[in-house]
Order: structure tokens, then sequence, then C-alpha cells
């Protein structure tokens, strides 16, 4: 505790502080304020948030309150200050003192944060002694979620407990005028974790590679100049593996990336083929805003989120038609015969990106270096790099070292790895600039576990375990709700695995023990199952209530309100796949007001992998097929598959009907000729938006069908589109169309459900608007309505934001909202 003084001040305050005020150097910013103002006492770290004791006269007191939350480091989130009288003990100075764990006590924990402006101007200085250091850190950045295994936010509790501080690191580190002061992850080349890399055929050194008994080496007595020597060997080497068209697999801050060079077409078609990841596009990091304008349009808001503190990949409209189009000031190597030579050749000649990056498409999801690993690998190569997950297609992305040199040796060339663990696996945030501010695809690094605040408060904790695709899960308690990092598709043993472990660390770490559980009603999804085994009162909540429920949350609105939900799949209480859904809502229940009328899919599951037998089963299910327009579609099809598909459809064999708007689409892409078989979860649909003509105003017309629940009818739009191609109407003018009849369909079913109900409230949610054709259209046609159109402002508008729908219905149904 702070030392007393002989003579005792007239005033004490004991301040409690709530938010992300650990791991972002909050106490140090505190004593600097106490210094400042004279300002006697302490502040510590405790589970439930920060704390101080503050002696001084009432109006230096009244500063230093206003100061702790207007002052606060800029990665700090202060959620309230708190402040109540305390008995002066005459304290004469100000000191931090050690941390506190109260039993059930709750704080909140920081995201992940980019490579700081003064971190990365010391990486890039030859006199400091952390230049070239791959894991510089202070308390405005660097790993924080990532290392984290319980709180309070303190080195034993993470994964540098195995890195004591040299004498150096310690100074910094106790020195309250250091940037350094109290950070955690504090470390150098004499005493933190260090570069490793493996690979067949590299000439390393004895000690480059890494096994299990590497983490024995003992620290911290390094020679600091032969650690920088051997760090930068094997970053020279990593470096050639890149330029000589390797892949280079390298632990990031929450899991292992691949990358290649993306002006490299053969790289990236080899690291297609070896990652089984067909079609779907690749995102690219750049050197920097500077490269990342060769290739990209770049708005100011764009910039703006490509370099903050999350650092998140932003999609961004790519130059001329697409990729291979733009192009780039490339940095010319020297010719050699290194590993790989021969993926090499043309090199100089190249300075555009692959068409393999995103293939069809006219945006492309880009990156800034994040990690001071990133930033001295692109530096030294200048060249954009493909960074894409460390896994095979739809498994988790490995964390550990062992777990990586076993699962990533069929795709990497070479493994770059260090001995830091991994405690929390960590996907890249994918985002967009979108009119009303970030718009969330993947929500991850450098935003979770940051919670979203509630308009209410529970006094029940609450698991909401989330869909089965793009799955999250969700704690709920007081407050706040904590959504968890995207987890992934729950299609195999290693992601259930990996949501088992998401649950208990989020359980650990804010003290949630949850008494309800809330669950998708899909009786098969694995998410569903696990919930049933809990032993908790069970809450199911519908699919597309929980996508719009979570808008309305989000906005502090708890009905009634209109809510549209358009997506691929969810469990209908009908028993038919629903997805083409406006609903009159409140956050306790829905009423299904309208729906897209239903289709059938012939082969469940094979329908959507496959468009064309969904386009051939729409057509079916609307008398069309014989019209000379679907002659181009059927004469892709084998006869003896589409006389399969006819007789399933009559007899009703695996073809359950769905009013999904996301298949709709799939079936128009199908029967445009766009893409009848889908590599990747949504292809047919994106690649439908990516193809339409700008310059088209026409548009199709659904037909609303009056009765107890309208139906919003396809036939006359597919009819139309059928007309379009016998008469040779090209395919983007077709898309074009289709799409303005989608949204004017949407705005004058929630015109007329208004109306009814008069309710001007309109939630927006479900992956189809993640289309920015349709979601531009129908946010536009609902304001000149004038109708009040919202959709998530913190969550992702897809699966990824199910769970706190879902949490959010579980609470409003124990309070009948």
């Amino acid at each position: 505790m702070a030392t007393r003084g002989a003579d005792s001040v007239q005033h004490a305050v004991s301040l409690h502080v709530t938010g992300v005020v650990q791991g972002v150097g909050y106490r140090p910013f505190v004593y600097t304020l106490a210094r400042r103002l004279g300002v006697t006492g302490w502040v510590r770290n405790a589970s439930d948030g920060v704390w101080c004791i503050a002696e001084a006269s009432p109006d230096v007191l009244a500063a230093f309150e206003r100061g702790l939350r207007d002052e606060a480091p800029p990665m700090a989130v202060v959620e309230s200050v708190t402040a109540l009288a305390a008995i002066p003990e005459g304290f004469s100075d100000f000191t931090i003192v050690a941390s506190h764990a109260e039993e059930g006590a709750m704080t909140l924990v920081s995201p992940d944060i980019a490579t700081c402006e003064s971190c990365a101007g010391e990486l890039l200085d030859p006199a400091d002694r952390r230049y070239r250091y791959p894991f510089i850190n202070c308390t405005n950045c660097g790993p924080r979620f990532t290392i984290i295994e319980d709180v309070p936010y303190d080195r034993p509790k993470t994964t540098m407990r195995d890195f004591p501080m040299c004498v150096e690191c310690a100074a910094e580190y106790g020195d309250p005028a250091d940037r350094r002061f109290h950070a955690q992850p504090d470390a150098c080349f004499v005493c933190g974790p260090r570069l490793y890399l493996n690979g067949a055929g590299l000439a390393n050194n004895a000690d480059w590679g890494w096994t299990p008994n590497s983490d024995a080496v003992p620290r911290p007595h390094r020679d600091r100049e032969l650690e920088r020597l051997r760090s930068d060997a094997i970053l020279a080497a990593a470096a050639q593996v890149l330029r000589d068209g390797g892949i280079l697999a390298l632990k990031g801050l929450g899991g292992f990336q691949l990358a290649c060079d993306a002006t490299n077409e053969a790289a990236v078609s080899r690291l297609r083929d070896r990652k089984r990841r067909w079609g779907k596009p690749f995102a690219v990091m750049m050197p920097s805003l500077v490269a990342a304008r060769e290739y990209c349009e770049i708005s100011d808001a764009e910039a703006a989120l490509l370099q903050s503190p999350p650092a998140p990949i932003v999609l961004l409209r790519l130059r001329g038609e697409g990729v291979g189009e733009g192009r780039a000031r490339v940095p010319q190597p020297a010719e050699d015969s290194g590993l790989f030579a021969d993926a090499r050749r043309g090199l100089l000649e190249r300075a555009t990106l692959s068409d393999a990056l995103a293939p069809g498409l006219k945006e492309l999801g880009v990156m800034l270096p994040y990690t001071p690993l990133h930033h001295i690998l692109l530096g030294d190569l200048g060249i954009p790099l493909v960074m894409t997950s460390g896994n095979l297609s739809d498994e988790p992305i490995a964390t550990g070292n062992i777990e990586a040199l076993e699962r990533l040796s069929t795709i990497a060339d070479a493994v770059l790895l260090h001995d830091r663990e991994i405690c929390s696996r960590y996907d890249d945030s994918v985002t967009r600039a979108g009119a009303c501010g970030t718009e969330f695809l993947r929500r991850a690094r450098g935003y979770a576990p940051f919670p979203v605040r509630l308009p209410f408060s529970s006094d029940v904790a609450i698991l909401a375990v989330g869909p089965e695709q793009k799955n999250t899960v969700t704690l709920l308690t007081g407050e706040y709700a904590f959504v968890s990092q995207h987890i992934g598709d729950m299609e195999n043993a290693e992601t259930f695995d990996a949501f088992e472990r998401t649950i208990e660390l989020y359980e650990r770490l804010f003290r949630i023990s949850p008494q309800v559980v809330a669950y998708d009603l899909h009786p098969e999804y694995l998410a569903t199952k696990h919930a049933l085994t809990l032993g908790l009162p069970g809450i199911g909540v519908q699919h597309h209530h929980a996508h719009v429920a979570g808008v309305a949350a989000e906005h502090g609105i708890d009905g009634p309100f209109i809510g549209v939900a358009l997506d691929g799949t969810g469990y209908g209480p009908d028993g038919t796949i629903w997805g083409g859904e406006v609903l009159l809502a409140t956050l306790a229940g829905f009423e299904r007001v309208a729906h897209l009328a239903t289709m059938p899919m012939p082969g469940g599951a094979a329908a959507i992998r496959r468009p064309a037998r969904m386009a051939i089963g729409t057509l079916a299910g609307f008398g069309l097929l014989d019209h000379p327009g679907a002659a181009p579609l059927r004469s892709r099809l084998a006869e003896a598959e589409e006389e399969t598909l006819l007789r399933m459809i009559e007899r009703g064999v695996n073809s359950p009907l769905t009013s999904s708007m996301g298949r709709l689409f799939d079936a128009v892409a199908a029967i445009c000729g766009v893409r009848d078989d889908a590599r990747y979860e949504g292809q047919a649909a994106i690649e439908l938006e990516a193809l339409a003509d700008p310059a088209e105003g026409g548009s199709y017309a659904f037909r609303l069908l009056d009765g107890e629940t309208s139906v919003i009818d396809s036939a006359p739009v597919l009819e139309a589109v059928l007309d379009d191609i016998a008469h040779g109407v090209a395919a983007p003018v077709i898309s074009a169309r289709f799409h303005r009849g989608v949204a004017a369909a949407i705005v004058g079913e929630c015109v007329r459900a208004s109306v009814a109900t008069g309710t001007r409230t309109v939630a927006l949610s479900g992956g189809v608007f993640m289309n920015r054709l349709v979601a531009d259209r129908v946010r536009l046609g609902l304001t000149e309505a004038g109708l009040q159109p919202i959709t998530h402002i913190k969550l992702p508008v897809n699966d990824g934001g199910v769970s706190f729908g879902q949490a959010v219905v579980a609470w409003a149904r124990r309070h009948e909202l």
C-alpha cells in the first residue's frame, strides 16, 4: 500500500472504474494523472475493474474523477466511474498496488490490438534495443485476449508467465514515466519469445527448428545481438520462401496463418489446392495503405478502418474490372536458383494480383500489417501477400506448435513459429465501411470479447449456444452480453471442441455461471444437442426471430417492430425451411406476416451445393420448366439427373420446401448460367451480385398473394427472367433487374405491414443483407416510405449475430416482454 504522511487531507474518495480497463495501460494512466494533479492514494486491478483510493481537495478530486473518464488511454473503454466517500488516511504519495481477485466479480477484457505507431517506430529504429524484435508491444498495443488465461490481468495469469523479464524490461515495467509501465506482455530479444523456422529442404542452423524441448531454453540470459542476428536470419529465410513462390505458415496472434505471394498465380493456385479452398476468396495483406490504393479504390472511411487499432480485413472495390486488372509498383527481386525457383520465373514481369484471389468478384478483402512480425515481413518483401487462416477448409485454425506442424505439413513449405502460447483461437475480423459505420461480416480479432451493452439488466445468467453455421456463443448477465469471437461452422469434431473450449473460457474470464440455456429449434444442430445435455432450463428460439430480435436489442427497442430476415436456412415451426420472412415481433415473440413462396429443394443440402438442382426444383415447383428460357439450364444437366430430380420432387423424397431468399438467389444464378455448382457457401449469390449492371434501371415484379399470412410469389419474376433469357438479354441486366425486384418486394411488404400495425421500425437481418445491392436499396426504399430501417451496428448481419438474438429472446421470455 502507499505510505501515509503525518498529516491527513480532509477529503478522500473510493473510485470504481468499469469497462475495458485492464491490459490497456489504465493503471499507469491513473498513476500519471494522480501525480500530475497532486492526488495521493493508490490504484489496483480487481476482478471487477479498477479501484482507486484518492485523497486531495474537493476540486482536485472532482478533476481527477473527470479525468478518469475523459482522458483515458486510447484503447480503454470506460463504462462507468463510481465515487463513494472514504475516510482520509493521509497518504503521502500515489502508487500502483498488487491486484486483488474477488470471487465471482466480473471484469472486461481487452481485445488484441494492432501495433501502435510508437512501437512501429521503435521496430524500425536501428538505435532501439527492440529494433526488428518480432514481439514488440506496449500498453497501447499487442496481444491481450489471446494470452489471458484468467483475471485479474497480470503476467502470471497470461501465457507470458514463462518469460521472466530481463533487467531492462523490468525497469521499464516499473517506471511510471515509461510507455511500458505495467505492460504485462513486455519483452525483448533477451527475455521474450523468439522465432523458429521449420521446413524440409531449408539450410537452417541447428537451433532454428522448433521442437517441444525448445521451450526449455534458459531465459532471460540471451545475448541481445546474437538473438537479433538469429531472428533476422530466420526472417530472411522465411521471406525467401515467399519470394520463391512457396507457402509459409506463420504463427499470428490467435492462430497460424498461411501466406504466399499474392502476385504469383502458381503460388496462389497451389495454396488453393493444398488448403482445399476452391473458389472462396482469399484476403490479402498489403505492405501499406499506399500499396493498397494501387490495387483498390479506398474511401476515407475505409482507410480509417484499415488503420484503426483493430486493423480488420476490409472489403474494398478493386480497380479496373476486378482481380488481375489493378497494377502496383512491385519491387524487382534478383534472379537466383533458390527453393521453388521454377515457380518464380516471370516474377519480374508480374505486377498484377493473381486472378485466383477472388474469382468472379469485384471486391477484395484487404488488411494492413497488424503485428510486428507482419511489419517486418511485409517491409522486407514489399509485395502483397495472401494471408489466410492456417487450416484446411472448414476446420478451425491451428493454434499450437505441435498441432500446426502436424496439420499444416501438407500445405506449407515452411513454418514460422514462436514459443509464446496462444490461449484463445482468434480469426481475423472481416468488415465493410458502410453508410451507418462499420459492418461486420465476421467479428473476432480486435473486437471480441468486448461485450454488447444491453438496454436492460438481467438478474439471470443466460448461455446462448448459437446456430450451426458461423457459430458464436453468447453469455448474457447484468447489463452485458458477451458475444464470442467467430467459432465457425459446426461440421466437425475440431470445431465442436473449439465451441466447448470457448464457452469454458468465457465462463471463467467473466465469472458467469449460466442458469438458462437458449438454443436453435433445429433438433439436429450440434449446438442444440449440446445445450440439451447441460441440465439447465432451456428455451428454444426460432432462427429468424433471433436474427431480428438481436437487431432490435442493439438499438434498445423491445417492440413491436417489423422484422425482415432473409438468409439461406432456418428451421421453421411448421417443419419447412424458412429464410424469406417478414415478421411482426417483440423481443419475446413474433407473428409471421409474410414469407417468400416455398420451393422444393431436391436433395436437401445437396441443392445448396449445386444451385442447378435448386433451379430445377424452383422452376418445376412453379410450373415453368418447359419455358424456352429454361432450355440453357436443362441442356447443362444430364438427362438422368433431371429425371431423378423431378421424380424426387413429385414423390416428395428428400425435397423439403423452403421459403429461403438465399435459395431463390441460387436458383436465379443457375438459371442465368452464372453458377451451377457452388464451391463455398453463397458463391452463386455473391457472383450474381458482382455481375449486376449498375446502369440498369429495370425491375422484375413479385406478386403478393393475400391470406392469413401473405405470400411473396416468385413466379412472375422467374417467368420474366426466363423471357429475358429467351430473348437474349445479358446476365448482368437480368441480375440488376432481379436485385431491384427483390428490394422493391421487401419494401412493399414492409409498408403494408406498417399500415396494418402502425409500426414504423423495420429490423433487417440475415445473410442476404450482406448483399450491398439489396441492403442499400431496401434501406433507401424504407426511408423514402417514411419507415425507420435498423440493422446490426456491433455484430454481423449473418448467423454470427444469432447467438446474441437467442440470448435476448430467452431473457425477454422469462420477463414476458
